[in-house]
């Protein structure tokens, strides 16, 4: 035989020399919730080791993952219901938990990046990323409300916007907004195939932003597709994203390498809270070692995610699994 794959693998050192992807804590952003309230630290029950964080023990959370050499965060608030209402307006006004734990993350730690979420549902009494009326959805009068909430966040500090709500031409309705209050820097990381997924579920928990009838349907993708992520991901790239993410990640690494295969723009793929709930569940039963932790964020990377959104960003680094 003229060719023997195996010699490459021979030795650690040898397949360390030819390995071709490689995961570093640059790559990844940690997810992080908040919730009001002094020295709070409340576990996820379906996240095992992930927290509900007030903003004071958010703050030593940043602090121990900066000193770990992960720098990039990821904010989702958990608002009271009391708070909430059809307008979402509890998003927005000056002074909010969420506004006020961006503006602490920032001033105590201006070497991070914070990335922010907009979307209705956490702040909706719907629980929808959109104003409902009637049973529908309504795009255009949504775009509004989504343009003061990316303002709010700018305005707080934030470095990247998130838009997750899957609204038709938000992208480009919140890059103008952006552009002609100031904030022209502030970088726009598109939702751009986010699907109508079940993974979904132990984030909700942790938010409580379920939606109180119907399902996203209208406006997350459907499952069975890939070639609409094509028009979602041109249609973001010339409305002016900057980042192009697909979420779920594991179910969808095929649309993760087809954004990849086809646009020039850095790809996200968010390893969302039920990929990291099954594999903790299947993990703490014997069923699997700790190693797929890895083998899962891996993939993301050789599928062609440049950004990989997880809950197990600290983790791998504290193990040394990631450097």
């Amino acid at each position: 035989m003229l060719h023997r794959p195996r010699r490459n693998r021979k030795s650690a050192v040898i397949r360390d020399m030819v390995q071709e992807n490689h995961l570093f804590a640059a790559n990844l952003i940690f997810p992080l919730f908040i919730v009001d309230g002094d020295n709070q630290k409340v576990e996820v029950s379906s996240m095992p080791g992930i927290y509900r964080y007030s903003i004071d023990n958010l703050l030593r959370e940043v602090e121990s993952c900066m000193n770990l050499g992960l720098k990039a965060f990821d904010l989702f608030p958990a608002v009271e219901e009391s708070l909430k209402d059809k307008y979402a307006t509890e998003s927005y006004r000056k002074g909010t938990l969420y506004l006020k734990a961006i503006e602490a993350v920032k001033k105590n730690f201006p070497e991070a990046c914070v990335v922010t979420d907009v979307a209705m549902d956490p702040y909706s009494s719907d629980g929808h990323d959109g104003i409902v009326e009637n049973g529908e959805i309504l795009n255009d009068e949504t775009l509004e409300v989504l343009g003061k909430m990316a303002l709010a966040h700018a305005e707080s500090g934030a470095d990247i916007i998130a838009p997750s709500d899957m609204m038709d031409g938000r992208i480009g309705y919140l890059r103008n907004i952006l552009d002609e209050n100031g904030f022209s820097n502030v970088s726009l990381m598109s939702y751009t195939a986010k699907y109508a997924s079940a993974y979904y579920g132990p984030f909700r928990d942790a938010l409580g932003s379920a939606p109180k009838k119907g399902d996203k349907k209208t406006y997350q993708m459907n499952p069975a597709n890939s070639k609409e992520a094509l028009i979602e991901a041109q249609l973001d790239t010339q409305e002016g994203a900057d980042f192009l993410m697909v979420k779920p990640g594991l179910p969808y690494l095929d649309v993760i390498k087809l954004l990849s295969d086809n646009f020039d723009l850095p790809i996200a793929a968010y390893n969302v809270s039920g990929e990291y709930a099954m594999l903790k569940a299947a993990i703490a039963n014997g069923w699997l070692s700790e190693q797929v932790i890895l083998e899962t964020l891996m993939s993301f990377k050789r599928a062609g995610a440049t950004s990989i959104l997880t809950y197990h960003a600290k983790e791998v680094i504290e193990k040394g699994w990631v450097k």
